[in-house]
């Protein structure tokens, strides 16, 4: 596993992280939650992602218990605010932030969380009186750094503006070859102000794992046959990207990895991306997906990759 800085902190992370959407806590059963967070441990990932939202508090709190006997400093945790946790309680206003940070630390267990970041930018509270209050968080030694996710590249560049407050050290947005939006406006401003990219995504909810076929059903195991964790995938699965995801089969191959590896690879190959959040539901997932750490491949495989995909979507719409 090789690590990378994350932006302006002091955090060296692994290339690949462990995250917790969709998946522990929710919609996978707590043993192979633990012996997949064990695996990623034994590979060298350091990294841990979730939010206060996902299952409500359950993948806090699964975490919480899962992460208990380690050495605190072993790990970087990271969570994140916004969505609704109540009726009354959602955003990013003080109290809010105040709040939702208290009951984060108590699930997980811990007395600070490495990174504390936005999960997406709040219209209905001034940007001065998050940054003071995640400031506040942060000068309280309960938050080590602060970051953010799905935010405008305008408001990013606001934040950086502000004086006083302290800065952000990374972005999360959903990026991955079939999702390359970020590159036209957010990777550039974060770029300019030494913030990095962890990005969801990075292997399209597993479409970029091959194993969704353009004329087959859907595997009975797969995320996007789970009641529970399929209904982000409509826009992946349709025939045409299917088609394309497996024409990078032999580019992998020549890689000497697999698709999935590959599509990490591809990923890790932006110098603005720190680490790839990984979501996993079997132990044998987290292996072979932090083998893409460190991997070379031809830069000439990866952009015969994005011509593949980026015709398959020009021609689905």
């Amino acid at each position: 596993m090789k690590y990378r800085q994350l932006g302006s902190s002091e955090l060296q992370v692994s290339e690949i992280s462990l995250g917790s959407w969709l998946t522990y806590g929710l919609g996978v059963e707590v043993e192979r939650a633990r012996a997949c967070l064990d695996t990623a441990f034994d590979v060298g990932i350091n990294f841990i992602d979730t939010a206060n939202v996902y299952g409500r508090g359950a993948a806090e709190s699964f975490l919480g218990d899962a992460l208990c006997d380690r050495p605190r400093d072993s790990y970087v945790l990271a969570t994140k605010l916004y969505f609704p946790m109540t009726d009354a309680d959602r955003g990013l206003s003080r109290g809010q932030i105040e709040k939702q940070l208290e009951a984060s630390l108590k699930r997980l267990k811990t007395d600070y969380v490495d990174l504390y970041q936005c999960h997406r930018y709040d219209d209905d509270t001034p940007l001065d009186e998050t940054m003071e209050a995640l400031s506040k968080a942060v000068r309280s030694g309960k938050v080590r750094y602060i970051g953010f996710s799905e935010w405008p590249a305008d408001r990013i560049a606001a934040a950086t503006r502000l004086p006083g407050v302290e800065p952000f050290v990374s972005s999360q947005p959903q990026y991955s070859l079939l999702w390359r939006k970020p590159e036209a406006d957010v990777i550039p401003v974060c770029e300019a102000n030494s913030i990095s990219q962890i990005v969801w995504s990075p292997l399209g909810q597993g479409v970029l794992t091959g194993k969704y076929l353009p004329d087959g059903g859907l595997p009975g195991d797969s995320r996007a046959a789970s009641d529970a964790m399929g209904g982000f995938m409509d826009r992946l699965i349709q025939p045409r990207v299917l088609e394309a995801v497996q024409q990078l089969k032999p580019l992998a191959l020549e890689a000497g990895l697999s698709l999935a590896q590959f599509s990490l690879a591809w990923v890790l190959d932006h110098p603005n991306v720190a680490s790839a959040i990984v979501g996993a539901s079997r132990p044998e997932q987290v292996e072979e997906n932090a083998s893409a750490s460190g991997a070379a491949v031809d830069p000439a495989l990866f952009r015969q990759a994005e011509r593949l995909i980026e015709t398959a979507l020009a021609e689905q719409k």
